[in-house]
């Protein structure tokens, strides 16, 4: 696996109502299954990203394994004097493509995402990163870094925020950028003819018009300013086309 996770437990009386405090989606939606969420700095900007697992009495958190101490360290600030236990566990995560076997559970950024299992559930080989290209899915520590903010990164679309739930950390200036404000900048697909690497800066009529990232079978994702972006762009050696 390309993205190492590392499953954390959130168990207590407390568990429920302290993550809805703090992460941007509804914990409601555990009855629907998997729910992808993201705990945010107080100025809206990206902190970690995960999947809620509903687990009996118990949530697990799924989350990228670099993530996993700092995410621990960040819930356990917020915590004060709530009956909530944060544990890391040796549960492995799986994942496929096609339909979901029993116990496992739908992805549910995008269909093209296939499944996550989290009880041994035999997964597939598949391309992960040609398939987040395709569904505009980014990675933490690729295209999600400390200075994302999570609207330009696609977390509406990618059904991981919600507008109508009360506060959580970072609220504010995610709904500000909801209501106020047109993104001029975001995280877009893009064909690209040739190579260069994660991080090369995108250029176009000599200018500063993004950064290319994660590249599978001729396509891309790219973080863009969509007032530079254009059809003919270059990253490096290599060609970028945006069609807006």
């Amino acid at each position: 696996m390309n993205d190492p996770r590392k499953i954390l437990s959130v168990t207590g009386k407390d568990a429920l109502p302290f993550l809805q405090d703090l992460i941007t989606n509804d914990v409601a939606r555990l009855r629907d299954g998997l729910v992808y969420a993201a705990l945010l700095t107080p100025q809206g900007k990206y902190r970690a990203d995960f999947f809620l697992v509903p687990r009996g009495e118990a949530l697990l958190l799924d989350v990228a394994e670099p993530l996993a101490a700092g995410l621990v360290q960040a819930l356990s600030l917020y915590k004060l004097r709530r009956d909530v236990t944060i544990e890391e566990t040796d549960i492995d995560v799986t994942r496929g493509t096609g339909p979901a076997p029993e116990g496992a559970f739908a992805d549910p950024r995008d269909a093209r995402m296939g499944w996550r299992g989290y009880d041994g559930q035999p997964g597939d080989e598949a391309d992960w990163d040609a398939l987040r290209v395709a569904a505009c899915v980014p990675q933490s520590g690729v295209e999600l870094t400390p200075d994302s903010f999570i609207l330009e990164a696609g977390f509406e679309r990618l059904n991981g925020v919600d507008f109508r739930k009360g506060c959580y950390v970072g609220q504010e200036v995610t709904a500000r950028m909801k209501h106020k404000t047109e993104l001029r900048k975001g995280l877009a697909p893009v064909a690209v003819e040739g190579t260069a690497p994660v991080g090369t800066e995108i250029e176009a009529g000599g200018k500063a018009a993004g950064v290319l990232y994660t590249q599978a079978g001729g396509a891309a994702l790219a973080y863009l300013r969509f007032d530079r972006a254009g059809p003919d762009m270059t990253a490096g050696d290599a060609r970028v086309i945006w069609r807006g």
